[in-house]
């Protein structure tokens, strides 16, 4: 249905307004099911006494709400940027597809309370046919709908379609266990409505808690995805006069609004003008390739000179021994008579417990044991991507 929607209303190559057409669809398409979802399960829960139905109707009605709120989220984070917002509004996804994993925990918290209820003070349960079709049905309309915004939550890498497909996922175990408890009261006698309830509260509350992760890490600022930092990497270092990247910060201001700033070391012999216009080069194929926008910074290093280049890779290895992970780059050296300058930074793993002062003076033992004379100068980074 979606997919036939999506070919009658639009027509856009723009993915970023294809983006936000198909959450717009995906979003009333929920509202919809969701509201005569509802209305049939409540009316299945008065004519069989059940509390599990009653609360999974009620949960498809805040269901319902979860889809005007990524609604709501998808008008908004399509909008321009402005002199307020110059980087977007492509958050109010993210935000919104928190809101709904919000939902999810508080109608897992209700169930599971009523559930609790039901279990110390059961009731009977009438498990009409009525009953039965309206959770099957419920069950069908449920699968589809955790289809369709996977289906399209994956395509445009939507963390609200993504959360709402986990919530319909949520609502078609929660059913099917429903349905089950009344089988089972209906062929065996076994009134199982409360422990059902619970079972489908606790796998409410699991899922609530994966979507608000999946929703909330942009929005603290998770680490770039490695495949985008690799692509990163490579369309740089193809570049002839580029030695070597670092430092590379991503910041993610919403799907398609990805910001990205890097040092570029370059050969420091180099014609200045040549090497700017490389860099220019450089950014204008990163937006056109990856669609974002990038800062570089340029670093200019020695290149030709063996005595430097040596004791970089000299050092470079020692610094393993204090962890593997440990790299360096900006290296350079100031030659003395009685003791040379030996600058560099160093990128530390976030694993490695020590402090500053500890790690400068692992650092400092480690580079003298190459040569007594050489006195270090590090600054410490901290890496921004992970592999």
């Amino acid at each position: 249905m979606i997919t036939l929607l999506g070919k009658l209303f639009i027509h856009t190559s723009d993915p970023m307004k294809q983006r936000k057409y198909y959450g717009t669809l995906c979003s009333i398409t929920g509202i919809v099911l969701n509201i005569f979802l509802f209305l049939g399960k409540y009316l299945a829960g008065v004519l069989s006494g059940s509390i599990a139905i009653t609360a999974d109707a009620f949960n498809n009605l805040s269901d319902a709400g979860s889809s005007f709120i990524t609604l709501i989220g998808f008008l908004f984070s399509g909008k321009k940027p402005d002199l307020e917002h110059p980087f977007g509004h492509g958050r109010f996804e993210y935000i919104s597809g928190f809101i709904v994993s919000l939902a999810i925990l508080l109608m897992g918290v209700e169930l599971f309370k009523s559930s609790v209820g039901k279990i110390i003070h059961p009731e009977a349960v009438d498990s009409s046919p009525l009953a039965l079709a309206i959770l099957l049905a419920s069950i069908l309309v449920k699968l589809y709908m955790a289809i369709y915004n996977h289906t399209y939550g994956q395509r445009f890498d939507s963390a609200a379609m993504k959360a709402t497909a986990t919530d319909s996922l949520s609502d078609m175990v929660s059913t099917s266990v429903v349905l089950i408890s009344m089988l089972a009261l209906q062929f065996f006698h076994w009134n199982i409505d409360g422990f059902c309830g619970l079972f489908v509260a606790i796998f409410i509350l699991y899922a609530g808690l994966q979507a608000s992760k999946e929703t909330l890490d942009p929005l603290l600022g998770l680490a770039p995805d490695p495949d985008f930092v690799q692509k990163v990497e490579e369309l740089v270092l193809s570049y002839p006069l580029v030695e070597g990247i670092h430092d590379l910060i991503v910041h993610d201001y919403g799907p398609g609004r990805l910001m990205l700033s890097l040092h570029a070391e370059v050969p420091g012999d180099e014609d200045i003008f040549l090497l700017h216009d490389e860099i220019d080069q450089i950014e204008h194929h990163l937006r056109q390739t990856l669609n974002c926008e990038a800062v570089i910074h340029m670093d200019p290093i020695e290149t030709n000179n063996e005595e430097v280049n040596k004791n970089k890779n000299l050092i470079a290895e020692k610094l393993k021994k204090i962890h593997p992970d440990i790299t360096i780059h900006d290296f350079r050296m100031v030659m003395g008579y009685t003791h040379s300058n030996v600058i560099f930074d160093a990128v530390i793993p976030f694993e490695l417990e020590l402090s500053p002062k500890e790690i400068r003076e692992k650092i400092s033992t480690q580079v003298k044991e190459i040569n007594p004379t050489f006195e270090t100068v590090v600054t410490l980074d901290a890496p921004y991507t992970k592999k």
